[in-house]
Parts: C-alpha cells; sequence; structure tokens
C-alpha cells in the first residue's frame, strides 16, 4: 500500500470555515495503545483540499450535505485490506493505515447516527462527530488476527459513544440516565410487543408494574422512542430526488458476520456463567428471574417470594449490575467502554 503524500486528505471542521479552506497539509501521530487523550484531529470530519470558486461554494453549502458527498469518495475495503491494515496499525503503529481504515468506514458511521437521530433534537453532526470518535477507537484496538469482520466490530464501539453521548446530555433530550429510564430505554418496546403477543393492552400501568418503574416515566419514554425528527425518506436536499435511506449502504449480514456475532455471543455467554458463580443464591436467583430472563419477574413477585418490600428487591438488583460491570471491566478490558449498556 502507498504512503499518503503531499495529496493526502486533510480532517476539518466542516463547521469552520478557516478549516474548510486551509489547504495546508498535517502529519498525524496515531496513538498505538488508545489510552491518550485523542487529538481533534482524530475524529473531525474529513474535506478535500478545495481550490478557486469551489472553495466559496462549499463554504455556503450545508455541512451535513457536504460532508455527505465528501465521504463518499472514499470507498469501502475488502476483508483483506481489513486484515492487512489491521496489522500494520498493531505491529507498526501506522498512521496512514489508520487513516484509510477511518475514512472508509465513515459511512458506517452516518447510517449508525441516522438510526438514533430520533433520540437526538440537535444537529445530526453531533451524533456523527460522537460516532467517528467510536471508529477511531475501533480502528486502535480492532485485532486482524480473529475472525470477526471489522464492520461489526466497529459497530460496538460507534453506538456506544453514540449511546454515551445521548445519556450525558440528558438534560437536552430527556432520556435521563437513572437506572429505571436506562432499563425503558432498551426493553420499553420488546415489553411492550411482548405484553400485546400475551393478549393483554400494553397501558402505561401495566408497563410500569412490569418493569418496575413510574407510569409518568413510561409515558415520557414512550413519547421520545415513537418521535422521529428525521424520515430516512427524506431527500438529501431540496432540488435532489436522492433520498437520505439510498445513500446508506446497508447490507445484509453476511456469513462471516453471522460468524463473527456467534463468536462474540459466546463469549459473553461463558463471562455470564462465569459471573454467576460469583453470586450468592438470592442473588443467583434475582438475576435468573428478574435481569437475565427473557419474561423477568416483577419487583412484587421477587418480594413476596422472599418476604422483602419492592424497594430492597430494587436494592439487590442494582447491587447485583454494579457488580456484573465490575466484572466484565475486569474480564473483558476492551468492552470497558460499553458500562454504560450494561
Amino acid at each position: 500500500m502507498k504512503k499518503r503524500d503531499k495529496h493526502k486528505q486533510q480532517i476539518v471542521d466542516v463547521n469552520d470555515e478557516e478549516s474548510l479552506i486551509d489547504g495546508d497539509d498535517q502529519s498525524r501521530n496515531f496513538d498505538e495503545e488508545g489510552s491518550g487523550m485523542i487529538d481533534k484531529s482524530d475524529f473531525l470530519l474529513p474535506a478535500r483540499k478545495i481550490h478557486g470558486n469551489a472553495q466559496k461554494a462549499l463554504v455556503k453549502s450545508d455541512p451535513l450535505q457536504s460532508y455527505l458527498a465528501e465521504i463518499n469518495r472514499y470507498r469501502l475495503l475488502t476483508r483483506d485490506e481489513e486484515i492487512t491494515l489491521g496489522k500494520k496499525i498493531q505491529e507498526e503503529n501506522d498512521s496512514d493505515s489508520a487513516y484509510v481504515m477511518v475514512t472508509s468506514n465513515l459511512r458506517l458511521v452516518v447510517k449508525i447516527a441516522l438510526e438514533f437521530q430520533r433520540l437526538w433534537m440537535q444537529n445530526l453532526l453531533d451524533l456523527i462527530q460522537e460516532g467517528n470518535i467510536g471508529l477511531v477507537q475501533a480502528v486502535k484496538k480492532f485485532d486482524p488476527y480473529k475472525n470477526v469482520k471489522f464492520s461489526y466490530y466497529a459497530s460496538f464501539w460507534i453506538k456506544a459513544y453514540i449511546l454515551k453521548f445521548i445519556m450525558d446530555n440528558w438534560r437536552l433530550v430527556k432520556i435521563g440516565t437513572t437506572q429505571g429510564q436506562r432499563k425503558l430505554f432498551f426493553r420499553l418496546k420488546k415489553e411492550k410487543q411482548r405484553l400485546i403477543e400475551e393478549g393483554f393492552d400494553p397501558g402505561p400501568k401495566l408497563l410500569s408494574e412490569r418493569m418496575g418503574v413510574s407510569e409518568q416515566e413510561i409515558v415520557e419514554m414512550d413519547q421520545r422512542l415513537d418521535g422521529w425528527d428525521l424520515s430516512l425518506d427524506e431527500p438529501i436536499r431540496d432540488d435532489s430526488s436522492t433520498e437520505r435511506i439510498e445513500f446508506i449502504n446497508s447490507d445484509i449480514e453476511s456469513t462471516e458476520e453471522k460468524v463473527a456475532r456467534k463468536e462474540i455471543e459466546d463469549i459473553l455467554h461463558v463471562r455470564v456463567n462465569e459471573f454467576k458463580k460469583t453470586l450468592k443464591a438470592r442473588e443467583l436467583d434475582i438475576f435468573n428471574k428478574r435481569i437475565f430472563s427473557d419474561e423477568p419477574l416483577t419487583l412484587q413477585e421477587i418480594g413476596e417470594e422472599y418476604n422483602i418490600s419492592r424497594e430492597r428487591v430494587r436494592q439487590v438488583e442494582n447491587n447485583i449490575i454494579k457488580k456484573m460491570k465490575e466484572f466484565f471491566k475486569n474480564e473483558m478490558p476492551d468492552f470497558a467502554e460499553y458500562d454504560h449498556t450494561l
């Protein structure tokens, strides 16, 4: 693979006019360990060096439109190319290979950011930029010797950073970061569907009892999850018939990705079984019936079984989750960034 030369692309912020028209090349160092501070240039949006009248036109255009058009120039990598670049990154700390890996997967970040847009009332570029940070981390952490496709591996990092950004800014989007709100974020729609299949009306009162949160929290989260702010059928610009959904590459999961997913699920299954061995009898029972069950018992049901209050059951449950987070951080260091999803 040829090294990038004086014609290499520059990483700039599309919201910064000076960055857009600045044609000076800058070398970028790649943090091999991924533990230090991330340089701003690692995750801002890419743009080509612009000449003549094109400078003025690009600066005046919508930043999102410019960005989508720009990243579409970078071709996707083959599996062999991913492995070759991954080896250079891990073994030689090669910043050029890292640059190629990042730019070739920027469309994946946009696709995932669009999936989360319904939860974010602000600029979509906020989510894209956070997702790009996750992508950079994925490039740093990717092990080319494991049978896992990079796009599949990177999607976990991208989603984690976007979701963490949304959760950290809950005062703006009103999702929240309490235990109950996180539970609703991940399980509300699934619980509603389960009740419908069982022949029940999934109203706030029943959902509140089943999930152990207040009816008000149910109503607020339900409204938030149902409120899409960006339609994938919306044209990229007013004079274009091209829709955002057409721009995003949405491949059906390949056999390789299915194998990779199965490998990850197997690893998690083993770790969960190991974690169970660290629990006391009552904790294990609550873990199986409340946390790790497809049809979890309510706080009331478990409380009656052990002759304790609902609040006490909630305390035990929270303690188990805290233990589980620490266990996974110790046993699976690469997944420490995902503790907000547990």
